[in-house]
């Protein structure tokens, strides 16, 4: 029997990482909508999300979801953030205790906080868990362009395995034994990008930009090891990797977000006309109150939730930033 993957998700990061893991294994992917459902098994297109791009042809999909997951070896879940719990909960019933389930999410829970895997840990207590993540914008995989990601697991005997099911000639896979670091690195750098895009919108140059990447680095890594991430995944590809591709791609939802801000737009006119998720705009809030918790320094998202919530405007922010006291920078 051909080994069976499961992706529970169907918007663009979901469609585009079955395409990926279809050259390698039997795939599945679960979406919502019945529609994109059907477009991809007869078109082998998913016209909604990724225009006209074309996927592999073994792909099918379904909108049944024990259909899906009740023979999978692995199952990869590409939910956003604040509805990953709920489609956890309902796949649980169809899916064995022993297999692993990868998260393809960048965000955290809003009201507990927590990463994907550490969410699955509440639901589910021991079963084997982990995270895709890394600098992965789903146009140019699709397009076949050179790249790299990690794949890190809290279940070192598959890890290798896990990696292999992504594993392409164009789609390099690192493994990581750090899953926390990698998950708050892929969830920071959204709210980063949701400031690079604000200096953009502001009509400001790339000596702006760069500043806000490097300081935002600087803030990611600080508050992601004091929550108990290793340092050194910040400067790889889960962390400064995934930020640059985020900050600076014209793909990037969350950095399209910050540039109509900076614009002077309202959030809730700009979230209403995408399609996609931007997972920075849930995550900026939550970012901050862990840096409160933990007792760390975080100005530029600091100002990012506030421009978020309203309570000042992007330019009002770009003030705020340039007129904090200067220091030695490490």
């Amino acid at each position: 029997m051909a080994f069976q993957v499961a992706v529970v998700g169907g918007g663009s990061w979901g469609t585009t990482v079955a395409h990926l893991v279809s050259h390698n294994a039997e795939t599945k992917l679960w979406c919502r909508d019945q529609e994109v459902a059907k477009s991809i098994n007869r078109k082998h297109r998913n016209i909604r999300y990724l225009g006209k791009h074309k996927l592999h042809s073994g792909l099918r999909a379904s909108n049944n979801l024990e259909e899906v997951i009740s023979t999978a070896q692995v199952v990869l879940m590409a939910i956003p953030s604040q509805n990953y719990r709920g489609v956890f909960q309902n796949l649980l019933g169809f899916l064995r205790p022993e297999i692993p389930v990868i998260s393809l999410a960048k965000g955290l829970e809003q009201q507990s906080q927590l990463t994907m895997t550490q969410l699955m840990e509440t639901e589910s207590p021991g079963r084997p868990t982990g995270v895709l993540t890394g600098p992965n914008l789903a146009a140019e995989v699709l397009a076949g362009n050179a790249t790299a990601s990690v794949v890190a697991t809290n279940d070192q005997t598959i890890q290798s395995e896990i990696a292999k099911i992504f594993s392409t000639d164009t789609f390099r896979v690192y493994t990581s034994n750090d899953v926390l670091g990698c998950e708050l690195g892929g969830a920071f750098k959204n709210v980063l990008a949701l400031a690079v895009g604000m200096t953009t919108g502001l009509g400001t140059g790339d000596n702006t930009r760069a500043a806000v990447v490097t300081r935002g680095l600087a803030e990611l890594a600080r508050l992601g090891s004091a929550m108990g991430g290793m340092p050194e995944t910040f400067s790889g590809l889960a962390g400064l990797g995934d930020l640059i591709a985020t900050c600076f791609s014209p793909q990037s939802r969350n950095r399209y977000v910050g540039e109509q801000l900076g614009k002077g737009r309202g959030i809730q006119e700009v979230l209403e006309e995408m399609t996609n998720v931007a997972e920075g705009v849930v995550t900026a809030p939550v970012v901050s109150e862990l840096a409160n918790k933990y007792g760390v320094e975080t100005p530029i998202s600091d100002q990012v939730t506030a421009v978020i919530s309203g309570e000042i405007t992007a330019a009002d922010a770009y003030d705020v930033l340039l007129l904090r006291e200067q220091r030695p920078e490490h």
